[in-house]
Formats: C-alpha cells, sequence, structure tokens
C-alpha cells in the first residue's frame, strides 16, 4: 500500500519524539513531511517546495542531492559501508585525516579523532584535554573555562560546558566542573585558584550560535590564543557551526590566523549528507597518551571513521575546491544583510559570512511559521531569526528569501 502525508504524520504523532520540541503542541500540529531535496530547496510529501534557509539545522553546504557527492556515496556503499576502525583503518578514513590535518601549515594540527556529530566531538576534546592533564603532570587540572551563553552539544559533557540554562537542567549540572565567563575582561580577572585548575577554555570562534548568532570581538581569538599560552591552558575551538566555509574561510579561526590545541568539527563535514564528526589536536596531546596501557585514550563509537561519511566528506572538500565557492560567501552574506537592512521592523542584524541572525519585533516562532506560507523554511531563536542558507545559494534564492521576510512583514 502506498503511503500518503496522512499515514506519515498519523504514525509521527503516534510514535516519534522530535528533538528540542513540545511535544503536546507538536501533537496537535500538521507539521510538513519532507521527502525529496533540490539544491538549496526542500519538497514536502505534497510537492510543495521551500527554500531551506537554515541548511537543515546549519549542515547543508553544497545544497540537497549535489551529484557528485551522491555518485561517491552511492559507490562506496556499493563498495564498504562500514568496517571496525578498532583494530583496522580504511582507506577512506585515511586519506580525509590527511586532508584535514592539511589545512594547517607546519602540522600544527596533525592527528584526527573520528566521531559522529557535534556533541562528541566536543566531548573528545574535553576528555582528551582532562586526561591529558592527568597523566602528563597537571593532575590539578579538573576543570573546564566556558563563556556564558554558549552551546556546545548535549551530551553530558557538552552540555555541562554550555551556558543556556535550557539545555543544561537535570543533566549538564551533573557533568563537568565548569567555570563560566563573560567573555576576555572577565577570564583575565579570574582568581589564580580557577585558572590553575582549569585544563581548557572552550569557545565558539567568532561568533556564538545559539545565543542569538552574537559575534565576539575582532581580534579575540588571537588574544584568547596567548592566554591559554601563558597559563598552560589547552585551547578548544568549537567550529562545529563556523566550519566548512560559514563565515567566509574554511575554518572560523583561519581568519584571525589562530591554531588552537582541539579543533572541533561536525555539521558540515559530509556537506550536510551523513553524520560525522571530527576532532584535530596536537602532536603534544598526541604524544601525551603513549606508554603504558593506562594512557590509551579510552573512547570512540561503532561507527567511528565510517568509510560512508568519510567518502562524502572527501566529496564535499573536492566540490569546495572545484566550484570555488568559498570567494564568494562574504558576498552573498553582504547582499543579504543589506536587503534586510531596508526593513524598519527588523531591530538588529549581526552578521559573520553567510551566518546571520536578525531580531524582529513580535514572535519568532510565529514569523517562522508565516514564511512557510512564502516557501521558506528556518527556526527563530526566541525573537531572533536564524538566516544560514547553503553557501550554494544564488542571488535570484537571496531575493526570493528577502521577498518572503517582506510579505511577512507587511502583514505585522
Amino acid at each position: 500500500m502506498k503511503k500518503g502525508s496522512k499515514e506519515w504524520i498519523r504514525a509521527d504523532r503516534a510514535h516519534a519524539w522530535h528533538p528540542f520540541t513540545d511535544q503536546e503542541e507538536w501533537e496537535s500540529s500538521d507539521p510538513l513531511v519532507i521527502v525529496r531535496g533540490e539544491g538549496c530547496w526542500l519538497i514536502d510529501s505534497e510537492g510543495r517546495r521551500y527554500l531551506d534557509a537554515n541548511s537543515s539545522i546549519w549542515t547543508n553546504i553544497h545544497g540537497h542531492g549535489h551529484p557528485r557527492i551522491v555518485a561517491v556515496i552511492q559507490k562506496q556503499a556499493a563498495t564498504l559501508c562500514h568496517s571496525s576502525y578498532l583494530g583496522f583503518a580504511n582507506d577512506k578514513a585515511s586519506e580525509l585525516a590527511e586532508r584535514l590535518c592539511g589545512f594547517f601549515a607546519d602540522e600544527a594540527l596533525p592527528r584526527c579523532f573520528f566521531s559522529d556529530d557535534g556533541s562528541t566531538a566536543l566531548e573528545v576534546a574535553l576528555k582528551m584535554s582532562l586526561q591529558w592533564c592527568q597523566q602528563n603532570g597537571r593532575e590539578e587540572r579538573e576543570g573546564i573555562i566556558a563563556f556564558d551563553h554558549a552551546y556546545h552539544g548535549d551530551t553530558l559533557g557538552a552540555s555541562s560546558v554550555g551556558g543556556v540554562s535550557r539545555f543544561i537542567k537535570g543533566y549538564g549540572e551533573s557533568g563537568l566542573s565548569t567555570f563560566r565567563v563573560a567573555g576576555m575582561e572577565d577570564l583575565k580577572t579570574l582568581p589564580e585558584v580557577v585558572v590553575k585548575a582549569a585544563s581548557a577554555v572552550v569557545i565558539e570562534p567568532l561568533i556564538q550560535g545559539v545565543n542569538q548568532m552574537r559575534p565576539w570581538p575582532k581580534g579575540m581569538l588571537k588574544e584568547l590564543r596567548e592566554w591559554c599560552g601563558a597559563n598552560e591552558v589547552h585551547l578548544i575551538f568549537d567550529e562545529v557551526m563556523t566550519g566548512f566555509g560559514r563565515t567566509g574561510t574554511m575554518f572560523a579561526c583561519q581568519q584571525e590566523e589562530v591554531v588552537p590545541d582541539f579543533l572541533c568539527l561536525a555539521k558540515g563535514l559530509t556537506g550536510g549528507t551523513m553524520p560525522l564528526a571530527a576532532t584535530l589536536t596536537t602532536k603534544e596531546i598526541y604524544e601525551g597518551f603513549k606508554g603504558e596501557p593506562e594512557r590509551n585514550f579510552y573512547y570512540g563509537h561503532s561507527y567511528t571513521g565510517n568509510p560512508l561519511g568519510c567518502a562524502a566528506a572527501l566529496a564535499s572538500l573536492d566540490v569546495f575546491e572545484e566550484t570555488g565557492v568559498l570567494g564568494d560567501v562574504e558576498e552573498k552574506g553582504a547582499y543579504l544583510e543589506k536587503g534586510l537592512a531596508k526593513f524598519s521592523q527588523i531591530t538588529e542584524i549581526r552578521r559573520v559570512g553567510l551566518v546571520l541572525g536578525m531580531d524582529i519585533e513580535g514572535d519568532g516562532k510565529e514569523f517562522c511559521e508565516a514564511l512557510k506560507e512564502y516557501q521558506v523554511l528556518t527556526r527563530p531563536i526566541l525573537n531572533t531569526i536564524v538566516l544560514m542558507p547553503p553557501l550554494s545559494v544564488t542571488k535570484n534564492e537571496l531575493d526570493h528569501l528577502l521577498g518572503a521576510i517582506e510579505k511577512v512583514l507587511s502583514k505585522n
């Protein structure tokens, strides 16, 4: 029997549980059932098309169904879908690790540890930092310094270093020992006893995502790198959102020519096709895990180094090279910002590259529901409307987005 929208919605309401969702409200809603993607557009089960204005929660880079990436996934699926990374290597993981580490000169980050998603990429960095300290003469360093209003994921360690209370409640409070600061000035005034008890500082470089898309001051990353070096504290960059071209460079940290001790990557790593994450780190960190068996890094997942995901990631990196899409990111972002600036109902616009948040007067959720009527999909953070289309978005598609926003604003 051929199923359709009503059957899928019925099954969803009866059995599914969605993330970050008021399920009581959801059960009485009429959700879209997305069944297909083409470029920057998503198509629902009724054949309606929508511009994917937040890249399917910040993951899609080159558009849905990119032929180069799809062909590679199909070929890899027919060759090898998965093999254990525990005790074995595979060709695609080897190639991807080399290419990711190769983005940094002089082997600044020569080691790559694969995991599954952004949360686990952060867990890897946090656990590596803490364990390295425990077995390399810094046993007193058992805490993490994090920034207010940050979001680093939902697993226990990642949530405990987050700074958004609703994501920590009942879980993150039981996690890592965390010291929170507002910014560099606050960091510099921390008591010495706190600094000497910290193994690492973790930050979303250039811009905080869940904190309503708020950029950091220019030059902050260099200042933070110097502070960490002077205080023997590891520096962790969470580039789960900002990585892979969102800010105009492959990685946000490259804009200030700063190299962290740990670089956490996910979301856009496979171009928005497969779950995969990576944590890059230094030779010093890697060497600190050698020796006796108890010094090993006892952490990993069943799908670590998954060949399908690694093949997709390699294809995505090829598309970056072949299309030169990075060169257009700032121009497209500026075009979108300029188009939004004419609307008086938008109270503030914050942007880095093609990462943009616009504040509106009124309810952000209602605004995004209204955008659906004009073929645009995105999600709000409180009253901030997040706009982060795939890097492949065209000016005509940006004009469609601007036109939809204008129509919604004109009704309010």
